[in-house]
């Protein structure tokens, strides 16, 4: 399985194409669009969220909610295009009006600058249409799909956000089910409901100071057989996989499995997963300090995925730059943009990680139809049991 998106921020609509799924898979358009409203969804996001309102469209690979194992094609249309329409399109000419809008003061910390430097761009406009987070709407909308497909196997998977500024979500048993249902309880998707209103001052003290926050994201899922990915090639690791797809999100800076950096400073005894076994379950560890993962393979323990979100670098409080055309030392560019966007962020992970998972499960077994995959996987999980 593969995927494609393409789409400016400010342009017509965001497309995406899924290759690769499995005939017989059954689709809830709703579903899809409820995780693209919480993508939209939390406390600090910017006034764009106020304009769109995300509709997935399914114009290619599915027939009655069912897919047919053909390209499955996607479209989410830009609302705000309708004010953007003159300066975006992509078939007129340059001319003085629809250039009103061009950048040429780079924002640190964005792709504005190298992106100009590298496609010889003069308008950085150009770089930030499509380095935009914008992009993730599609990501989610496919991410959606993959979670349906984990889900039809058993496979359950969450993401929340774990931290933002000082506030640090307590650790709690691994059970998707209780984060769910805690992190429904408040809009930022965290498990304490206690420091959500100082979370929320935090939020407006940082908007009126003209500055943004990043934070920490954690995923957690359940129910993945043991053995997925592989230890024979360091391109077939799985934890490298998800790694690097996590790693594509904008403004991730840092991801880690498990305990993660804290495996550092620990001794051995205190971070490897004693491994035990029983009659009904097979082999099994008593512990999860590495996040589900030894030698690029699950182990069948609940896979733990964390990421680390910079601030958002459009500020409305603008750093140095310089202009690109005259070189004159100036503020950044000002963009709308949101105080936060780690709720967006948690989404976002989330999906991506359920795409990396669907498409070692597509690849490892017999995948044409989903039934199928279903058996397989099922006498997959029963051998993994009695070895």
């Amino acid at each position: 399985m593969h995927y494609l998106t393409a789409g400016e921020s400010h342009g017509p609509q965001l497309t995406g194409i899924i290759e690769g799924l499995p005939a017989g898979l059954h689709l809830s358009f709703e579903e899809i669009n409820v995780a693209l409203a919480a993508r939209q969804g939390g406390y600090g996001r910017g006034n764009r969220m106020k304009i769109e309102k995300d509709q997935v469209q399914i114009v290619g690979g599915v027939r009655h909610q069912i897919t047919l194992g053909s390209p499955v094609a996607l479209v989410v249309k830009n609302r705000d295009y309708s004010h953007w329409s003159e300066i975006m399109d992509p078939l007129a000419q340059a001319n003085e009006k629809n250039t009103l809008r061009r950048v040429e003061r780079p924002r640190p910390g964005h792709a504005d600058l190298v992106g100009g430097m590298k496609y010889r761009h003069q308008d950085l406009r150009n770089v930030l249409e499509r380095s935009s987070a914008r992009e993730t709407t599609m990501r989610v909308a496919i991410g959606n799909i993959c979670k349906q497909l984990l889900a039809q196997l058993d496979i359950k998977i969450v993401g929340y956000v774990q931290s933002i500024g000082s506030f640090i979500s307590p650790d709690l048993p691994q059970d998707v089910a209780e984060i769910e249902e805690r992190i429904q309880q408040n809009d930022m998707r965290m498990l304490d409901n206690d420091q959500i209103e100082a979370v929320h001052a935090l939020i407006d003290q940082t908007k009126r100071e003209g500055d943004t926050l990043g934070g920490q994201i954690r995923v957690v899922v359940e129910n993945v057989p043991a053995g997925l990915g592989s230890y024979v090639s360091y391109d077939r690791k799985l934890d490298g996989k998800i790694a690097n797809a996590v790693m594509s999100m904008n403004a991730m800076k840092g991801v880690s499995i498990g305990d993660g950096f804290d495996v550092a400073h620990k001794p051995g005894i205190q971070v490897m997963d004693e491994i035990t076994w029983d009659q009904g379950h097979g082999f099994s560890r008593t512990s999860n300090h590495l996040g589900g993962f030894e030698g690029g393979m699950t182990n069948g323990m609940p896979l733990i995925i964390n990421a680390a979100m910079k601030p958002i670098p459009t500020l409305y409080k603008a750093l140095q730059s310089v202009n690109l055309k005259t070189r004159e030392i100036q503020k950044a560019n000002v963009e709308r943009s949101d105080t936060t966007a780690i709720v967006a962020a948690s989404i976002v992970i989330e999906s991506i990680v359920a795409i990396e998972l669907a498409k070692e499960i597509l690849e490892t077994f017999e995948s044409a139809s989903f039934d199928r995959l279903k058996e397989e996987l099922d006498r997959y999980r029963q051998e993994m049991q009695a070895y």
